[in-house]
């Protein structure tokens, strides 16, 4: 089981690859393995464990720590019958992932126990908080052995509301530093590789030619110059790889050469540059007993089997790379800064840098082989390493002008608006307006089928958020982001369901709401916020779904003239929502108030069919309170404007209610006559049934009375004045 993007394909992390396995790391590998069978302290004074174990990978991005944790769990995959769960709690430019996000998406991976509470269920309530799905986590793990793979956590505070209870399940999380403030936490530190292994990996990296094997000892000086960290070493070997004809020494007095820092003074992933021990940031080296660390008493290092590393190698294996590509590859590779949450497939890459699809297509595989990107599980899906973000985020800002910057972005909002309206079209049914609309696209943006179009949508749904988030925070590309929220709303509840793209849709109108606000479009404000407080109404916060109702008809009402009947559509809807709201909350006279508002409304609009839903309203909320005549009154003005209607059906349904209240009102022989009068209506080939002009309005006002009013008078019971 895999979330929070597409899952990592064999060997494409650093330090691993698909054939040889993971290179080095023995003894971190045999550490991991005792700190998750040692037992903790409580279980060594007699108390049960009161949650599961946390392990801790700690080192700098580039250090392999990812390879290291996706071997770990490849070994223990036998011990947790319930699957892995991955997900990764930082976006690639290091802006943390929201709880709630991570909870959510943990829940959907997990399959459906019966009997097991939280699971999918919990994962589809529109506008859950973090804590409300925290809970629904540890309930869904509570009878689970699953582990837990929590890659790039920025923060302690991460981790809370994803531990589980279950002594069964196994957190394995990956971080830069120590995990302050979560108890009984197993480090394991990570150093650059030995020697050995750095070699090791430079061979596989640099391809067939015997460069390494004849001049070891130039092969050991490259390994120990680039700190033994296997992200530098894979770009070294990539650009070895590229270039046949230069020999190990030369790369090595290239690599020397080169500047180990970022254009402009701009910080990498290594904020703090690595001291004499080699130790990440918060690793705590040894230092001499009589004074304080820190950089005037640097730490006395102890034996090593490599010399020091320098301050920055991954920037010096940067600078070599991307300094020799052809002046298309290094612009076409500073724009994959651009990709959405690092990932890139042809389409994305070919909008970034105008190209064909193709002609990205073979670049971005290229640019595997130099160590550039890394390959996922979904074929043609690729993903910027952590570790070389801030590097393709520097040399953009230094070398591309805004201008084309915001282009480039605006080019792949565009592609990726086209492809969802495809995806969405591919769920439609033969022959309907979308799927004519689709068949004009040009192939490339074609789907063959809905399970393509989906197997397409799941992977690259990170991505999307991301894209509709950086386009709102933009400012600049509010129509093409208010396209793309629209375009995945609409390939979300076509592949997954209205229910469950709820919670996306959510936080897509929660997103829009800033971008309607600056740009003053009060009408397309009130339709956002009706639809959030119709999702806070069904997923039972009725308080903020009052709060959105009026919010919503305040924006409809300031669009006024603008938004014509519209705007009168948007506040008659909000008027209602609002009855409905109170009226679940048993406020009937409020609800009847806010009822009789919106039938005021409808009236000067004209729409007798929504006239003849509101006056039936009005006569379920005075039911309810014990008021006969104000009821009798709406039941009976509901019959006329159904009869007006034409809409025999629902005419009789209404006379039904009006011989109930009087039954209620001690008027039984007039509730006799009215009833008979029901049954000649509504009985079939009487000729009373709906026609002529009021036929179009007929499901709307038949629909309602057959179903809704039953359940809004809630009950045949006769209720107490």
């Amino acid at each position: 089981m895999h979330t929070g993007g597409p899952a990592p394909s064999a060997g494409a992390v650093d330090g691993g690859g698909a054939a040889g396995g993971l290179l080095g790391r023995r003894r971190e590998l045999d550490r991991l393995r005792a700190d998750a069978e040692h037992a903790g302290p409580d279980t060594l004074s007699g108390r049960p464990s009161a949650r599961c174990r946390v392990l801790l990978v700690a080192g700098r991005p580039g250090s392999g720590r990812t390879a290291l944790a996706e071997e770990f769990a490849r070994r223990v995959a036998a011990d947790y019958p319930d699957g892995i769960l991955r997900a990764r709690l930082s976006d690639p430019d290091g802006t943390p992932v929201p709880t709630e996000r991570t909870a959510r998406d943990l829940l959907r991976a997990l399959p459906a126990v019966r009997g097991t509470a939280g699971g999918p269920a919990a994962a589809s309530v529109a506008g859950a908080g973090d804590a409300e799905l925290a809970e629904a986590l540890r309930a869904a793990l509570a009878d689970r052995r699953v582990l837990l793979v929590l890659d790039d956590v920025a923060a302690p505070e991460q981790l809370h509301g994803l531990l589980p209870d279950s002594r069964g399940c196994l957190v394995l999380a990956v971080s830069r530093g120590p995990m302050t403030g979560i108890s009984d936490v197993r480090p394991c530190t990570l150093e650059g590789l030995d020697t050995a292994a750095a070699v090791a990996l430079l061979e596989q990296r640099a391809g067939d030619t015997p460069r390494i094997t004849v001049d070891p000892r130039a092969a050991e000086a490259l390994a120990e110059a680039c700190g033994g960290r296997p992200a530098a070493l894979a770009l070294v070997g990539g650009w070895l790889a590229a270039h046949p004809m230069a020999s190990v020494a030369e790369a090595a007095r290239r690599f020397a050469a080169l500047p180990d820092d970022l254009p402009g003074g701009a910080a990498d992933d290594a904020h703090e540059p690595e001291d004499a021990s080699g130790r990440v940031p918060g690793g705590h080296p040894r230092r001499p007993a009589d004074g304080p660390p820190g950089p005037a008493r640097a730490a006395v290092p102890g034996p090593r089997t490599r010399p020091a590393p320098v301050a920055r190698p991954l920037a010096r294996a940067f600078h070599l790379v991307h300094g020799s590509l052809p002046p298309f590859a290094a612009r076409f590779l500073r724009l994959l800064a651009l990709a959405p949450a690092g990932l890139a497939d042809a389409h994305t890459a070919a909008a970034l840098a105008g190209c064909r699809a193709d002609e990205a297509a073979a670049t971005l595989e290229a640019f595997t082989g130099l160590g550039l990107l890394r390959t996922t599980a979904t074929p043609g899906l690729y993903t910027v390493p952590g570790c070389l973000a801030p590097f393709l985020a520097a040399v953009l800002e230094e070398r591309e002008r805004p201008q084309d910057v915001r282009l480039a972005r605006a080019r792949v909002l565009e592609r990726s608006v086209r492809l969802l309206r495809s995806c969405r079209a591919a769920a439609e049914p033969p022959g309907s307006p979308a799927r004519r609309a689709a068949a004009g696209l040009p192939r490339a943006l074609r789907f063959e089928s809905r399970a393509a179009a989906a197997a397409w949508l799941g992977p690259r749904l990170p991505g999307l958020r991301a894209a509709t988030r950086t386009a709102v925070a933009d400012g600049e590309l509010d129509t093409l982001a208010r396209r793309l929220a629209a375009a995945l709303a609409g390939a979300l509840t076509a592949h997954a369901g209205p229910e469950s793209a709820a919670p996306e849709m959510y936080r897509l109108h929660e997103l829009l709401l800033p971008v309607t606000e600056r740009r003053g479009l009060h009408g397309e404000r009130a339709a956002i916020l009706l639809d959030l407080g119709d999702l806070d109404a069904h997923a039972g916060r009725p308080h903020r779904a009052l709060t959105r109702y009026r919010a919503a008809l305040e924006a409809a009402r300031a669009d006024g003239g603008r938004g014509g009947d519209r705007s009168a559509a948007a506040a008659a809807r909000a008027l209602e929502s609002l009855g409905d709201t109170y009226a679940r909350l048993g406020d009937d006279r409020r609800a009847g108030d806010w009822y009789g508002r919106a039938l005021a409304l409808c009236q000067t609009r004209g729409e007798p069919a929504d006239e003849a839903r509101l006056h039936g309203l009005i006569g379920a909320a005075y039911l309810r309170e014990g008021r006969w005549e104000e009821a009798l009154r709406a039941w009976r003005a509901c019959a006329a404007a159904c009869r007006r209607l034409r809409d025999g059906e629902s005419y009789a349904r209404a006379l039904e209610e009006v011989a109930r209240v009087q039954e209620y009102a001690g008027r039984a022989e007039e509730a006799r006559r009215t009833r008979r009068r029901a049954l000649r209506w509504g009985r079939p080939g009487t000729g009373h049934g709906g026609g002529g002009d009021g036929a179009r309005s007929r499901p709307a006002v038949a629909r309602w009375m057959l179903e809704e009013a039953p359940r809004a008078a809630e009950s045949d019971s006769r209720p107490a004045k």
